[in-house]
């Protein structure tokens, strides 16, 4: 399919987004002081921003490819979830798929920095399993719109929200609707994902989740890992992300190896989430492994370009990959 008809395409798609989404709460100031209380700086607040983490920044690159995300997740019963809330309308996103359970708090990120020097970061979760009771409200709302959209991706950042029943109930009800499953794994979880359509690990992910050795500069045992891994996993395809050395596909019996672009990398925060929802978008207009996994890879490495989590650019991913002949 020719890169015109794919970004057009993009338009046409929902794509329903489970997994742990939090706020990445910002305090910028400046330090001019110690503190007489304790020998600590102390920083005198100039900005403060709230922005989007986890699944709900898959979302926003779903949502600047022109797709629509539809996120389903659980938050707390707390000002952090109605920030959450507020936040998502604020960027235009549904909020229909969001839980708010009174026995969970909102995940928080809060990061101090003064200047450009990161002083400390402060988390507030509770990355327990989600209950019962909980897995089947959410489960009910996934049933209720998945038959809507064309994908599913799966944003595992193990705080609980996803867990085996979750996981397992999803990926059959969308393979009774023959709708494509991708997932972005983490450790907790990581084999529980059976019968996904699309497996997407970083070498760590996957040296850790099937408890082997790989060198990243041998191809053949890359090569080799990711038969592993779609043996063990019952997958039906795996987009391995190698950073510098670029990602690794395996699909349909075909495989790919592409080699990262040459760029400025000014940061790479946030690059798989942008890789997974492209690769998503892909799977779900069916389109062959080579233009998936050179789009994947191509939006990957454009987002490492710039300073801190920015979701994808479409106007200039289309640009480049125009230039590529992709």
């Amino acid at each position: 399919m020719n890169v015109n008809t794919v970004f057009e395409d993009f338009n046409n798609l929902r794509a329903l987004i489970i997994g742990d989404i939090m706020i990445d709460s910002y305090l910028w100031g400046k330090v001019e002081r110690i503190s007489p209380e304790a020998p600590v700086p102390v920083l005198n607040v100039q900005r403060r921003e709230y922005r989007l983490g986890g699944a709900a920044n898959v979302a926003l690159n779903v949502q600047a490819l022109g797709a629509t995300p539809v996120l389903c997740a659980v938050v707390g019963d707390d000002a952090d979830g109605t920030k959450m809330l507020d936040i998502l309308s604020d960027n235009g996103l549904a909020t229909e798929g969001i839980l708010q359970s009174a026995n969970r708090i909102t995940t928080v990120k809060h990061r101090v920095i003064s200047g450009s020097h990161h002083l400390l970061r402060i988390d507030s979760e509770d990355d327990s399993v989600i209950k019962a009771a909980e897995q089947e409200a959410l489960l009910q709302k996934i049933a209720a719109l998945l038959p809507t959209c064309q994908v599913v991706i799966f944003e595992d950042y193990d705080k609980g929200v996803l867990c085996e029943n979750v996981i397992q109930q999803t990926i059959k009800l969308a393979q009774e609707l023959q709708i494509p499953t991708v997932v972005d794994p983490k450790k907790r979880n990581f084999m529980h994902y059976t019968g996904a359509s699309l497996f997407k690990p970083n070498l760590k992910e996957l040296r850790e989740g099937l408890k082997i050795e790989v060198d990243i500069n041998d191809d053949a045992q890359i090569a080799q890992s990711v038969e592993q891994l779609k043996a063990r996993l019952g997958v039906e395809a795996a987009l391995l992300t190698l950073s510098e050395r670029g990602m690794y596909l395996d699909m349909n019996a075909q495989k790919h190896h592409v080699p990262a672009h040459l760029r400025q990398i000014s940061d790479v925060s946030g690059a798989g989430d942008t890789v997974v929802s492209i690769a998503a978008l892909c799977m779900a207009l069916r389109l062959p492994p080579r233009q998936v996994v050179e789009l994947a890879n191509l939006g990957g490495g454009l987002v490492c370009e710039h300073v801190g989590v920015v979701p994808i650019n479409k106007a200039r991913l289309k640009e480049e990959a125009e230039k590529l002949e992709i």
